[in-house]
């Protein structure tokens, strides 16, 4: 019998088993750990190929390797239970360019973003000494901040007055904590790393991701996997298997009926998935929440070859495997807002990701892969093409020419491709406060569904989206204790 029903009880001494839904890196991770406290561990993917966000393929080009989604990990880097899992000792490489991130400017300057905060700080102008103040002593201690910042908000944390420490600016508005900064390229540089939180940047709370992803990336650095982010995939799949785990394709779960008997049942799903498989079975307010749970924007992404690379007129551009094309903190301000609201921006936040420059494995001869989308309506089904080439040339003139090749992922495709994605929503939910600090569902643990033995794993639960495993990992963690099994990993 399923594990939506009473279990008989375990012969004494036989081992316990999970079935994991969905292969994506929340998944394959959750999976990986629980076969390696001895469980015996099934995972299946409704797609033909596992990984979820975290593909690479090469559609453009034979050998010219493109990122489907996840491109850009320093949270997966930096993550607690990929490094448990050893992930190098199955292939993965992390590579890191010479400048993180930059941010262009109309004057044709762009702030730069590297691992050291100092050498970071020291470009920054009169706004030195504020970025140091702000980033510097939680990156000094991220090694014991780590745990405590990528789980659940609402737990007793292993380092509360570090926590506390970081937490307190995270709470106010991007665009307020922007005004800590004189200048217009630390304010600019600051809000396109808070953009990655797909809200307005006048919501409170806006500021705790970028926050996140600035401390991780100065302590771990803004890096790419070397082969693409598949090599993420490949590694979680071979960590799994060598624990004795087992990866099935093209099994798709729509109904409870259709899941194998199982002691634990893991869903690296969206909310509105788990309601729809499990039903009037899910107590009544996990439903309700689940079937409220809010969306956010969407993506377009347009896929580029480029010969020669992107000819920037910022020269920390050129050497950046991250570039944000918003321009300065009210545009990217505004441009959110309309996201948010169902408009439009006329001048989108755009990112380009070129994981060439740190891995060049990537390319082919002279032609570069370059990996850029932009943040849209949720649902948008318009062409946001030439706004993002119009985007490149500002900052890039001349870079139409260069191109030889593109792709473009719409929203719909998005979703097609990946249901977690419903509208183009590559994060799987929209990071309001009661979502970001709650999951899917008001609970003390965001991974239980209220439901015994079954658990919600995807990026819907804490910490949220990224390849760096640790929603499955949290979810993992609290199956075990279900079973009187403490994580080894923890």
């Amino acid at each position: 019998m399923s594990s939506t029903r009473p279990r008989p009880a375990r012969p004494a001494g036989s081992t316990p088993t999970a079935v994991v839904v969905g292969a994506g890196p929340n998944g394959l991770a959750a999976g990986a750990l629980l076969a390696e406290a001895g469980l015996e561990v099934t995972v299946l993917e409704a797609a033909p190929t596992i990984g979820g966000g975290t593909r690479t393929d090469e559609a453009i080009l034979p050998g010219l390797l493109h990122d489907h989604c996840s491109a850009v990990h320093p949270l997966a880097v930096a993550s607690p239970a990929l490094r448990h899992l050893r992930l190098d000792r199955y292939g993965l490489n992390w590579r890191l360019p010479e400048v993180d991130c930059a941010h262009p400017l109309d004057d044709g300057t762009a702030a730069a973003l590297y691992r050291s905060v100092t050498e970071t700080a020291a470009g920054l102008g009169a706004d030195a000494a504020r970025y140091r103040a702000l980033l510097a002593p939680s990156v000094r201690r991220w090694e014991a901040l780590s745990a405590d910042v990528m789980g659940p908000l609402l737990r007793v944390p292993d380092h509360p007055l570090l926590l506390a420490r970081f937490g307190l600016p995270t709470v106010l508005p991007a665009a307020v904590l922007a005004r800590l900064f004189r200048t217009p390229g630390a304010r600019a540089l600051w809000a396109g790393v808070a953009a990655h939180a797909y809200r307005p940047l006048t919501d409170p709370l806006s500021s705790a991701i970028g926050l996140g992803i600035l401390t991780a990336g100065h302590a771990a650095g803004w890096a790419v996997a070397e082969g693409g982010s598949r090599s993420i995939t490949d590694a979680l799949a071979a960590a799994l298997r060598a624990h004795g785990g087992r990866i099935e394709t093209g099994v798709r779960i729509t109904h409870r009926s259709q899941l194998p008997p199982a002691d634990l049942t893991l869903l690296d799903l969206d909310p509105a998935q788990v309601a729809a498989v499990y039903g009037d079975l899910l107590p009544s307010r996990t439903a309700a929440a689940y079937r409220r749970f809010r969306r956010g924007p969407g993506a377009f992404k347009v896929d580029l070859a480029v010969e020669g690379g992107v000819p920037w007129r910022a020269e920390a551009a050129r050497r950046a495997g991250t570039v944000h094309l918003g321009g300065p903190l009210a545009e990217i301000v505004r441009a959110e807002r309309d996201v948010t609201d169902g408009r439009m921006p006329e001048r989108p936040f755009v990112l380009v990701g070129q994981q060439y420059l740190a891995d060049p494995s990537r390319s082919v001869g002279d032609v570069h892969p370059v990996w850029t989308y932009a943040h849209v309506p949720h649902g948008y089904d318009g062409d946001a093409t030439d706004a993002i080439l119009a985007r490149l040339e500002q900052f890039a003139p001349g870079v139409r020419d260069r191109v030889v090749g593109l792709r473009v992922t719409r929203p719909a495709d998005f979703a097609a491709a990946n249901p977690n994605f419903a509208g183009g929503d590559i994060l799987t939910g929209a990071k309001t406060v009661p979502q970001l600090v709650l999951g899917a569902r008001p609970a003390l643990d965001p991974y239980a569904t209220g439901l015994p033995g079954v658990y919600l794993c995807s990026a819907a639960t804490p910490p949220g989206p990224g390849a760096h495993g640790m929603s499955g990992a949290g979810a993992a963690a609290t199956a075990l204790r279900h079973l009187g099994i403490r994580p080894p990993w923890r």
